[in-house]
């Protein structure tokens, strides 16, 4: 048994950083365990390594993009909001922008600037890196009084598992926080991916590989019931579909059944219906003689146009001179209103969330205690809350690890 800590943290991603800032702050002998080789690795990556450290809105909008136990999160937020996540880190030497949605990011552009910035403040605050794995917690008549690893055993105080969820395996985030708090008694909810690619049904996608739509609209159906509609960019994959409008879509996806969910898309949504027959009668009229498969080149990409040419009935070496009225009322319909059935969302290491976690009932919100075992606090992407895209997840991450490190 090594000599003690006042704070152990497990995991020195982005909530494990924020709360060993908050309670070494406050005089607290911390220490963080992270099993990598340096602190951050999840963090350096998100936002295509850009960071979305948080969104510049209030309270009350926070709560409405937290699609899973949002009450939970009230006091963590009014702890530490998102002016407070922005003053941190521009008080530590990082300008930050506001982008469209509320956004906020790097002026940098650069999301190592962030975890910098973290380990700065960790560092000078005088708290100590072991990298070493966890692989439990010490828990004496209900009272955590340590840690074990895979070479010793530590004891402390407090101890806080912040080591994130599943997504990003090769991060480090393979589950270990599951395992020790069921181990320490916790229920486990339901883990599956959110923000996470979308397998489709229909065979075309293979053939889209690598096709990048932007401004369009795509609208998310759970049976006939509109569930999500945003204007966006998105891509194709050899099995579906991804992009920022695809991974915020998967998040509204609760419960995944095969062919429930359909996704359409709204290929030119700056024009109206009548609008857009308008345009491609005066397309047809200015290629009179050519075949349909050769008229659309000014109006989709080349990629795409096979695909909407067999979708929409009309016979690829039709003249477009012959094309009736009616089939072109059709056209209009389907690049208005192109459907794509959901098979299923991608595998969890894919996804750049984990919904689910440690059941919030057995956490206490003001504090991130547990309320079974005294001492044990958790924090982050562990707990069973997620958010939509636009800074929200980091947001959690930073407000409950700050709620978490304040009462270490």
């Amino acid at each position: 048994m090594s000599l003690g800590y006042d704070c152990i943290i497990i995991g020195g991603g982005a909530a494990g950083m924020m709360a060993a800032c908050a309670a070494a702050g406050m005089g607290r002998k911390t220490v963080i365990f992270e099993r990598n080789d340096r602190l951050g690795k999840k963090l350096r990556i998100t936002g295509k390594g850009r960071c979305n450290v948080t969104n510049f809105c209030d309270v009350e909008e926070l709560m409405n993009n937290i699609p899973v136990n949002n009450r939970f999160l009230y006091s963590s937020f009014s702890n530490f909001s998102p002016k407070d996540v922005m003053d941190f880190f521009e008080e530590s030497g990082v300008p930050l922008k506001v982008e469209r949605g509320n956004r906020v990011f790097p002026v940098s552009d650069k999301a190592a600037d962030i975890v910098s910035a973290l380990e700065r403040k960790v560092n000078s605050l005088g708290v100590k890196i072991i990298r070493e794995r966890v692989t439990g917690v010490i828990i004496d008549d209900g009272v955590c009084c340590g840690v074990v690893t895979e070479k010793a055993r530590y004891n402390s105080q407090t101890v806080l598992v912040a080591t994130g969820g599943v997504s990003y395996p090769l991060t480090g985030s393979t589950g270990d926080g599951y395992k020790i708090a069921r181990e320490a008694g916790h229920t486990i909810t339901d883990i599956v991916p959110s923000l996470v690619p979308l397998e489709i049904s229909e065979g075309f996608c293979a053939r889209l590989e690598g096709l990048a739509l932007k401004n369009i609209s795509l609208t998310l159906y759970d049976g006939n019931k509109r569930v999500f509609s945003e204007l966006g960019e998105m891509s194709f994959t050899f099995s579906g579909v991804t992009g920022p409008l695809v991974l915020t879509a998967s998040s509204r996806i609760r419960k995944m059944v095969p062919g429930r969910y359909s996704i359409s898309l709204d290929l030119k949504p700056g024009l109206s219906e009548e609008k857009l027959d308008k345009r491609i009668q005066r397309d047809f009229s200015e290629m009179a003689g050519v075949e349909f498969r050769n008229s659309l080149v000014k109006l989709l990409p080349s990629k795409l146009i096979p695909i909407v040419v067999s979708r929409s009935g009309i016979r690829a070496d039709t003249v477009v001179n012959q094309i009736t009225k009616l089939q072109r009322t059709e056209l209009v319909k389907l690049l208005k209103n192109f459907r794509m059935t959901i098979e299923d969302f991608r595998p969890i290491d894919e996804a750049i969330v984990t919904s689910g976690g440690v059941c919030v009932k057995e956490i206490n919100p003001k504090t991130m205690e547990s309320k079974l075992v005294s001492g044990l606090f958790f924090a982050g992407e562990v707990l069973d809350v997620d958010g939509y895209t636009g800074g929200f997840n980091l947001q959690i991450a930073f407000s409950t690890g700050y709620t978490a490190g304040i009462n270490l």
